[in-house]
Order: C-alpha cells, then structure tokens, then sequence
C-alpha cells in the first residue's frame, strides 16, 4: 500500500463513515428519548433507496401501501385510546396527524406512478414517504409497551427487524438496486481523486448534524427533547409530554435515516435486506458514543467507516469481522470506566 491507495481508501472510509453518523446519531437520539434501541433503523434507510430507485424506474414502490396499512392501524389505535379516555375532542387532530399527513405524500406517488418525475420532486417524495413509518411504527408497536424493559423493547425491535426484511424482500424483490449519481463532478485534491458524490455525502453529516445541535440548543422541542432524555418523570412534572417528545424523536431519526438512504443509493448497491448491515455498523457508532454522547459517537462512525475501508482492502472477507470485533475492547473498556450503580436489595 502506498500514499495514493492510502489516501483513496481514507476518502472512501470518510464517506461511510458520515452515512454511519447520521444513522449512529438516529440511534442515540431515539434511545436517549425513549429507551429504544430501534434496530429497524436500517431497514428504514435500505426501504428509502429501494423506494427511490423504484420510483426511477417508473414502478410504484410497496412502501406506499405500508405507509396506507400503517396510517390506519394507527388512527384506530389512537381513536379508541381516546375513546378510553373520553377525550373526544382529540380525534380530528388524531386523523390529521396519523392519517390525512402519511397518506398526502403516498397518494401522490400513487398518482403520478408510471411517470418519471423531476430528480429533485422523486428525493422529495422519498423522503416524505418514509418519514411516516417510524413514527407510525412507534404508535403501533412501542407505544402500548412504553413502560416495558428495555430487553423486552430490545427483542421487540428485533422481532420488527425480522417483519421489515420480509416486507422488503416483498415489495421489491431480491434484486440489488442502484439509484443515479445525485452529482457528476470529480475534484483532484492533492493529486487524489475525489469524488462529488463522496463531498455531497461528508457535507450533508456536517450540514445536518450542525442542524441537530441548533435544534437541541435553541429550539423548545428541542429541549424538550433533552428533558425528557434526562428525566423522563422531571420532564413530566415539568408538563412535557414524553408521548410527544417520543414522536418528534422517531420523525427526525426517519429524517436521518431518509436522508442517508438517498445519498448511499447511488455508491452502493442496496438489497431489501441490506439494512442491517448498515445499521449494525452505525450502531457500533454508536456504542462507541456510549449511547449518549452525539459528539464521540460522530468520532466513532467516522473510525469504523475509515477501518471498514482498509479492511476491505486487506482482507475483504474479514472486513465485517474486523469492524464488529472493536466492539469487544470499547465494551470491555465502558465496563471497567462507568461506574455501576449496586442494585437495591429486594424485601
């Protein structure tokens, strides 16, 4: 290996690891509001590249009926939770937020399907399409077991894993696709070749991480948000409601994962079942952030995307083990430094 592979390789590992940034953030964010850890957040980025190459390819996209069965499963769950509660004057609202919006952006596709419409009008659509599903899939899944553990919440998000993969592999088959390049530039920089694409990728983390920190910082739900992280039950007193704040946390980790669907669509070849690896990845991102920390987990996505890429070049037949294996010493290290807090003795 020499200077100029060495360089090629970095280039390639910092755009996968700014696509496991965004994702790894997702993840912290959600399991920092509601203690779930959302395994299905890859399945979400492989469904948004699979949804916009279908629409490239004048097809009709099965996430539209998803997003259809998922609206009203829950629009009815919510009704009648409001029917228990004799909060009737909520419906419409209800209706508005779990119905009339999911279905605008699938009605659309569903119209316009058979024609192929402007590059910017399909990554619209994509991504108004997906961010929906989340944030339906926590009022119908996560919702009624809110107060669940967080292994019980763990092995229900595997067990929708499992449910999104085979609705992938229905929707859209076992082909692997690939979406047009969103930007045909190549800049020599130092005498290596860089890729448009590979700078649309690293600006969009910085881009959107930047607005994540404004969101947190200045914004009242965004402070909400971290209020309810912090103190689920003082953020309550505090009249948050951490119903709401779950939401808000799942429709911007859709927009995170939306976001990173549409720009690793055209670099990589995506499978209905490519998700998971792209997430596991991401994930241990995250890990390494120790699921709190937006900042070292953004340091940890960059480093296994840059390992990923020597790896690969190494051994490509082990690249997946030599990621995953870090695991082991960043676990081994959280267990020795974090402080444990002794169990209280049962009466």
């Amino acid at each position: 290996m020499n200077a100029q592979i060495a360089a090629i390789l970095g280039i390639d590992g910092i755009a996968s690891g700014a696509i496991y940034v965004l994702i790894a953030i997702g993840f912290v964010l959600i399991f920092a509001v509601t203690r779930i850890i959302f395994v299905p957040f890859g399945d979400i980025t492989a469904f948004t590249a699979l949804t916009l190459a279908s629409l490239e390819n004048k097809n009709l996209p099965g996430t539209v009926g998803m997003v259809a069965v998922l609206a009203a499963m829950a629009t009815l769950m919510e009704i009648f939770s409001l029917w228990r509660k004799g909060a009737l004057n909520r419906i419409p609202r209800a209706l508005l937020f779990y119905l009339v919006l999911p279905l605008i952006p699938a009605a659309v596709i569903w119209l316009t399907a058979g024609t192929l419409l402007p590059t910017a009008l399909r990554i619209l659509l994509t991504v108004a399409v997906i961010l929906p599903i989340p944030p339906l899939l926590n009022r119908i899944v996560y919702q009624p077991i809110a107060d669940a553990t967080v292994l019980l919440l763990l092995i229900v998000s595997v067990a929708l894993h499992f449910a999104m993969s085979g609705l992938g592999l229905l929707f859209f088959g076992p082909e692997g696709v690939r979406t047009q390049s969103l930007v045909d530039y190549t800049a020599i920089i130092a005498g290596t070749p860089v890729s448009g694409q590979a700078m649309l990728i690293l600006g969009s983390a910085i881009f959107f991480s930047f607005l994540l920190y404004l969101f947190f910082t200045f914004t009242l739900y965004g402070k909400a948000l971290h209020a309810t992280a912090m103190n689920r039950t003082g953020a309550r007193l505090m009249g948050i409601r951490p119903q709401q704040a779950c939401t808000i946390a799942f429709l911007l980790g859709a927009l995170l994962a939306a976001i990173s669907g549409i720009l690793i669509a055209p670099v990589n070849t995506i499978f209905y079942d490519s998700g998971f690896l792209i997430g596991l990845k991401s994930f241990v991102g995250a890990i390494i952030g120790g699921m709190v920390s937006f900042p070292v987990t953004a340091i940890g996505s960059m480093f296994v995307g840059i390992l990923e890429s020597f790896a690969a070049f190494l051994s490509s037949q082990f690249k997946d083990v030599i990621v995953f294996s870090i695991l082991i010493p960043v676990l081994l290290w959280r267990s020795y430094t974090l402080v444990h807090a002794e169990d209280e003795d049962e009466e």
